[in-house]
């Protein structure tokens, strides 16, 4: 495949852990030039080992998504860097899953899940908009979820968001064809990464699994306990039941590594045996 990333300006949110890590790293293995934007210091810092043999191309800055003027500061430090932004990565996001019963425990989670997973990329797009028109080109990655595909028990807060990162994501390819391209990723469950952290209520996931949860709870519990046969963590393998964190951001990689007249504009992610009915 050609090497589109070269010399290019990539910002990634929540880049510290996860996803946002690994593309962050493989980006610059492409000869990009990237900005790590996460709202936890420590753990920008803890990674930067892994960034030494590319100091020169990398700036890490600590932000939080949903500070519009937070968001205009690092774009401004990013110009101020690396001379413009080709590419916005609105990667950081959390997952608080709970029942409208659990809202006692769950509110405060929703309203910071409403604050990032949709002001916080709106606010990557704003931020960027301006400099990418007036570049005359750009491209914005939004990471959604199936979860966005339909409402389902268990992800009621959590889906809305994503359905609005859908809506932000194709409202914006429309209003910006030929100037600005639009990416939507749609991932489905990713083992290894923080992600289920956020999670409120563990049963919340049978929204998700409907008739198959018995049974992937049941590989779920039997990979926890070293019992789950081989065969279900294979890749190679038909069954392969649960994405890795390198999946997915070998497929961001792939939807930004296109010549400047392609646009990979949806893209779901799913390990060919992972039971999700979204």
């Amino acid at each position: 495949m050609s090497n589109h990333l070269e010399k290019k300006v990539i910002i990634i949110t929540g880049a510290a852990s996860g996803f946002g890590h690994l593309v962050a790293l493989k980006s610059l293995k492409l000869g990009a030039r990237v900005v790590r934007c996460d709202i936890n210091k420590n753990n920008l810092e803890s990674s930067q080992s892994d960034f030494t043999e590319y100091k020169n191309d990398v700036l890490d800055y600590k932000a939080d998504v949903a500070d519009l003027k937070q968001m205009q500061s690092l774009v401004s430090h990013t110009i101020k860097k690396f001379g413009s932004v080709d590419i916005l990565i609105n990667n950081a996001g959390i997952m608080p899953l709970a029942f409208y019963k659990d809202h006692n425990e769950a509110y405060k989670d929703w309203e910071r899940c409403i604050e990032i997973n949709i002001k916080g990329v709106l606010n990557g797009i704003v931020s960027t908009y301006d400099t990418m028109i007036s570049q005359g080109n750009g491209h914005i990655v939004n990471i959604s979820s199936i979860y966005g595909n339909y409402p389902v028990a268990g992800a009621g807060v959590y889906g809305a968001s994503k359905a609005a990162v859908n809506f932000l994501s194709e409202s914006l390819r429309v209003e910006t064809q030929g100037k600005i391209k639009v990416t939507n990723i749609k991932p489905t469950g990713v083992r290894g990464t923080n992600l289920g952290k956020g999670i409120i209520n563990e049963d919340a996931i049978v929204g998700i699994l409907g008739q198959n949860a018995s049974s992937y709870i049941k590989k779920m519990d039997d990979f926890d306990h070293g019992k789950l046969p081989d065969h279900y963590s294979d890749h190679n393998n038909i069954e392969y039941y649960a994405l890795s964190p390198e999946h997915l951001a070998e497929q961001i990689i792939y939807a930004i590594n296109q010549p400047l007249g392609v646009a990979i504009a949806d893209l779901t992610i799913r390990a060919s045996g992972d039971e999700y009915i979204l």
